[in-house]
């Protein structure tokens, strides 16, 4: 994932995600603007998923990736919701490690931030052999 600047993280994010919906056998559709909850929507066996992706490059104490689960905007970055306050069906996560997560949004125990400990490891899709660092 290309992770130097916030917006390279998302782009990057976004286009994994897309990729691996596309390599398995999903329809992705990419919404015209950016004001939806959702940034996909994939469809599969004729049912429609809507998507938020994140990444993450932040590591806690503990080695643990976290995720931001809160989105921020406007000219000020200020806070304005949380995944758990949208109509997305599924979150799609990529760490800098190129680990990949698809968690359905009912599953999520956190409001604000979840680390992808334990709890999480069965929503892995992918985890490379070797890192990027």
């Amino acid at each position: 994932m290309l992770s130097d600047s916030n917006k390279n993280i998302g782009n990057s994010s976004l286009a994994i995600a897309i990729s691996y919906f596309v390599c398995n056998g999903y329809t992705v559709s990419i919404p015209l603007n950016d004001t939806q909850d959702y940034d996909l929507v994939v469809e599969k066996n004729s049912k429609l998923y809507r998507v938020q992706v994140k990444g993450t490059t932040f590591k806690t104490k503990f080695g643990v990736y976290q995720v931001a689960l809160k989105s921020c905007g406007g000219t000020k970055g200020k806070f304005y919701k949380t995944v758990c306050d949208t109509n997305v069906e599924l979150l799609f996560i990529v760490t800098a490690d190129n680990d990949l997560y698809l968690i359905p949004v009912n599953d999520i125990k956190n409001r604000y931030t979840s680390n992808l400990g334990n709890e999480y490891n069965k929503y892995l899709l992918f985890a490379p052999l070797v890192g990027n660092n």
